[in-house]
């Protein structure tokens, strides 16, 4: 590092991160468990669409998954760390009970 270089970048800002945390160690509303607690934003939710039907997805908070509302589809896509795994081949297909293959 040169001379009187502090390692930061002018202008920006602190990052509160802690790296010893964990989505299981984060703040949850009182009474949520784990199991039962996904942070989806309403305003994404509202954009966001099946990958391979295009409609829209509702929230399943008991199995932490986005749920196709199409009639022919209904894939389930997991919710992972609160960040949608909208990829097809990582779909539950609840008609058939397990993950696409």
């Amino acid at each position: 590092m040169p001379l009187g270089h502090t390692g930061r970048i002018p202008g920006a800002r602190e990052c509160s991160y802690d790296p010893g945390t964990t989505p299981s160690t984060r703040a949850r509303p009182a009474g949520m468990t784990m199991e039962t607690f996904m942070k989806i934003e309403d305003w994404l939710l509202e954009i966001l669409a099946c990958p391979k039907c295009h409609a829209p997805l509702r929230v399943d908070d008991a199995a932490s998954e986005l749920v196709c509302t199409g009639a022919d589809c209904g894939l389930a896509y997991p919710v992972r760390d609160d960040i949608p795994v909208l990829l097809i081949d990582e779909a539950r297909d609840p008609a058939a009970g397990s993950v696409r293959e």
